[in-house]
């Protein structure tokens, strides 16, 4: 398939995909923030597929192939592969449809997600737990649905499936009155990003489409670099709803043609984003779905004065994972500090420390130490917060005054994923 033929189904299919869908999914809220609003100088409004009947704009896309295809999967069953939120769609397909699917996830799948794709999908789904990434869980789902002939049903490779995700784009280009700018949205595997562009870019060329995806698994950025998808030799699963080794091939193709540019999010800014939008607005997103409000600050240059469209693409958050999610963000502010401590085994050395070298708005998150008697030192793993990022350098500078040696922890990459 040519990618002028991608364009010309894409299109047809979008439109097809809505008037199929609009009784099924939730046609979900567009709505103007006035926070962002003003920090950006910009009209920003959210695209809140995060109150999608499965928390996700993925019902879209699983719930349209599964219906096109009704009878030979009535006859066979589908497979699918996913680290959640495609999981949920098409466990709600299976379970609306009465169709029986087999739903193969990472073994790094938050529990909170297992639990949501159990309770859609009923007695019609089975959940298998397989490899470390949803690329690992894929060739199981795949090989398990060539032994067993059923059908796979494709998270973003797919015509279907992306025209089914790209029903998006018609309800935001249904309910904006006004001439959109920019769009931002989130890469995973590609295929909200191709729908959502193919079918705004034929009625609004003008419009700018930024793709944004985790740094840790730039995989769209490294098929730009590359001339077309390559499977990246190792990704950061913390964005775990777009931690995909490899883009489509389809979806490639479609985003080398109507997207504007990629942008690539530190975690640490996923989890800045992800707190502010819970603190500041109750909208809970998971990291992926925060992707395209942590990417604004990258162009809030070009956004100025502009009307801007973010889609929150998920909102299938464990609340299990908050702490790591503070923590990735305070690291990435410059406010949450590791260093290993060698403490002088005299009594008064911790009040010294106490003291002499914390400031007074530090604080102490972590103490790990242990006092060995027949040694003159003993290392500690203290965490610090700082109450602004630029007390960093009195800090290092009050410990060396007062003569305990240390070693930073953030500083060393290898460490710091051991220690914290």
């Amino acid at each position: 398939m040519t990618v002028s033929d991608v364009k010309t189904v894409q299109v047809e299919n979008v439109l097809i995909a809505y008037q199929f869908l609009k009784d099924v999914v939730a046609h979900t809220p567009l709505q103007k923030n006035e926070y962002l609003s003003e920090k950006y100088g910009c009209t920003v409004y959210l695209k809140r597929e995060d109150l999608q009947h499965v928390r996700s704009f993925k019902l879209r896309g699983a719930y349209y192939k599964i219906k096109s295809i009704e009878n030979d999967a009535r006859e066979k069953g589908v497979v699918c592969a996913s680290a959640g939120n495609h999981a949920q769609g098409v466990a709600y397909a299976c379970a609306n449809l009465g169709i029986r699917g087999h739903i193969f996830m990472p073994t790094t799948t938050p529990s909170q997600k297992i639990d949501q794709v159990k309770m859609f999908g009923r007695e019609f789904v089975e959940v298998i737990l397989s490899g470390d990434t949803f690329d690992d869980s894929a060739r199981s789902a795949q090989a398990f649905s060539k032994a067993e002939e059923h059908i796979f049903i494709h998270p973003f490779d797919d015509i279907d499936v992306i025209s089914g995700q790209g029903t998006v784009a018609v309800e935001v280009m249904n309910d904006i009155e006004e001439p959109i700018d920019y769009v931002f949205g989130s890469i995973g595997g590609g295929g909200l990003i191709a729908g959502v562009s193919a079918y705004i870019k034929n009625l609004s060329p003008q419009t700018k489409i930024i793709g944004v995806e985790p740094g840790g698994a730039a995989s769209m950025k490294a098929a730009f670099a590359n001339g077309g998808p390559v499977a990246l030799d190792h990704i950061e699963k913390f964005v775990d709803g777009a931690a995909v080794q490899r883009v489509g091939d389809t979806t490639y193709a479609l985003c080398k043609k109507y997207v504007d540019d990629i942008i690539a999010v530190p975690e640490g800014k996923v989890c800045t984003t992800i707190l502010s939008l819970y603190n500041k607005h109750a909208i809970i997103a998971e990291p992926a779905g925060a992707l395209p409000v942590a990417a604004l600050d990258a162009y809030q240059n070009q956004i100025k004065g502009k009307s801007v469209v973010c889609i929150i693409s998920g909102g299938n958050n464990d609340i299990g994972r908050m702490q790591e999610i503070k923590e990735k963000s305070l690291i990435h502010e410059g406010l949450l500090y590791y260093f290993i401590v060698n403490f002088p085994q005299r009594a008064g050395a911790l009040r010294q420390f106490l003291g002499e070298v914390l400031g007074p708005d530090d604080d102490i998150t972590t103490f790990e130490y242990t006092k060995k008697n027949n040694k003159e030192s003993g290392p500690a793993l203290v965490g610090i917060e700082l109450k602004r990022p630029e007390d960093y350098a009195g800090l290092l500078g009050r410990m060396k005054l007062n003569g305990f040696s240390f070693k930073e922890v953030n500083n060393d990459s290898t460490l710091f994923a051991l220690l914290v």
